[in-house]
Formats: C-alpha cells, sequence, structure tokens
C-alpha cells in the first residue's frame, strides 16, 4: 500500500485517480478548492481518502502541506501533480491576460511548488514516485493554444529536468501527455461554462476517459522501482498530429 497525493481530485482526472488507486489497494490524499466534492468523494470510497481542501496557487498553503498532514499520513509515496486548466481559445492578440496568468500560476507555479514541497521527503527516503499531468499541446501547437500550450511543454521539460537532478535515485517521474480526453470538465472550464461549446469538441467521436488516464497511472505505479518511464504520449485513435499549416496568397 502506497500513501499518494492527488492535486485537483475535486473531478474529471483527479477524481479518477482516487477511485482507481483505492480499488488498487493505495491510500490517497484528494485535494482541491471545493472542499464538498473532496467529501462525497471520501464518502464514497471510505477511510482510504483523505479529503483536504488546497489551492495549489497558494504559495504559503503548499509549503506548510507536508507537515500539515496526520502523522499517519506524511509519508507521501506518490505524488501526482493533477492541478491545471485550459482558458479561452482565442487568439493571442485577443486572449485576456488573467487567464494567462491564472494558467501559469496553476499548471506551472503551483506544480513546481507542490513538487518542491514533497521531494525532499522522496530523496530522503531514496524512494518517491512523482506523476505531471502534461499534454499533447505540449509538443503539437495548434490555435488559441498559445498559454496553455507552453505551460505544458514546461511540464514536459521540468519532468526530464528533474530526472536528470535524481539520476542515480529510487525516485521515478514521468509526464503523462494526453490528447482528447472526455468526461471531464475540461473543455467547460475552458469555454466559461458554455457547455454546448464544450460537448461540441467531443461530438461524434470516442475520446479517451478519465478512467484511461487513471489506468495509465495505476500502471507506472506498479512497474519495478529500476524503472523509469520519462513520458508517456497518449491520444484516442480518432485523432492524430495534424500536417503544418500553409498559408497560400
Amino acid at each position: 500500500m502506497k500513501t499518494i497525493l492527488v492535486t485537483g481530485a475535486t473531478a474529471g482526472f483527479g477524481a479518477a485517480f482516487a477511485r482507481r488507486l483505492v480499488s488498487d489497494g493505495h491510500r490517497v490524499i484528494a485535494t482541491g478548492r471545493r472542499l464538498e466534492r473532496l467529501e462525497a468523494l471520501a464518502a464514497e470510497l471510505g477511510e482510504n481518502l483523505l479529503p483536504l481542501q488546497l489551492d495549489v496557487t497558494d504559495k504559503t498553503a503548499v509549503a506548510a502541506f507536508p507537515a500539515s498532514l496526520p502523522e499517519a499520513w506524511r509519508q507521501i509515496d506518490v505524488l501526482i501533480n493533477n492541478a491545471g486548466l485550459a482558458l479561452g481559445l482565442s487568439p493571442a492578440w485577443e486572449a485576456d491576460l488573467s487567464d494567462w496568468d491564472t494558467m501559469i500560476a496553476t499548471n506551472v507555479t503551483g506544480l513546481i511548488h507542490m513538487t518542491r514541497a514533497v521531494l525532499p521527503q522522496m530523496v530522503a527516503r531514496d524512494d518517491g514516485i512523482i506523476l505531471n499531468l502534461g499534454s499533447v499541446a505540449g509538443v503539437y501547437p495548434y490555435p488559441g493554444g498559445h498559454v496553455y500550450g507552453g505551460t505544458k511543454a514546461f511540464v514536459q521539460q521540468f519532468s526530464l529536468n528533474l530526472r536528470a537532478d535524481l539520476v542515480g535515485k529510487n525516485i521515478r517521474v514521468t509526464d503523462i501527455e494526453p490528447g482528447m480526453v472526455g468526461g471531464s470538465e475540461f473543455s467547460k472550464v475552458r469555454f466559461d461554462g458554455n457547455e454546448a461549446r464544450a460537448a461540441a469538441v467531443y461530438a461524434g467521436i470516442t475520446p479517451l476517459s478519465p478512467e484511461d488516464i487513471a489506468e495509465t497511472a495505476s500502471w507506472l505505479i506498479s512497474l519495478p522501482r529500476h524503472m523509469n518511464i520519462n513520458r508517456i504520449e497518449m491520444m484516442p485513435t480518432c485523432q492524430a498530429a495534424a500536417a503544418f499549416a500553409v498559408k497560400r496568397n
């Protein structure tokens, strides 16, 4: 049994991680901003889920978080940096700067501060796993992806550089990079709650599901201690990288 800390566990990927990993026999510290959702998850999953409110953009709260845990939960074996979001799809010259700031604060700053808060105890034990949620948007550009894609490119490079620091230590780091995933709040959040526009993104296709991403995390956690998967890029069969865009006169 491992103790696993999941950020952004109130819905989507995070809730799917919690359900799958508790069913695998692990204990999950489920964090997020919406405490009522975390408490509902705890009521569903039982004593092996600890619901705690945490906003990863609150640097002071993140730094204090590991020491604030109940003593029996303080050894974090696995950190899943899942909290993240995309906002808007307007071209860069029309984008809302506050949206850019929010994506950077959550997807980059929140992730690195959470990692820095947990990593020292892993190094001291010479054992641990960090799973970072990246995206194919960090590899393949698309119109309107500007800052969101930039944050996910950061996640990929940060993950690889963590491994460079940790070479020779028994601490694994993986960047999980999904393509289109339905069944989460991702597109609804991106389009400011517009459910019709969010649903249109997945019309007529079978995207990946949050449970598919949780299956991947379960597999990564089960691997031998000496085996590191640097990055996993995954898409549904209905999706592929596109050709270069060329504007002709």
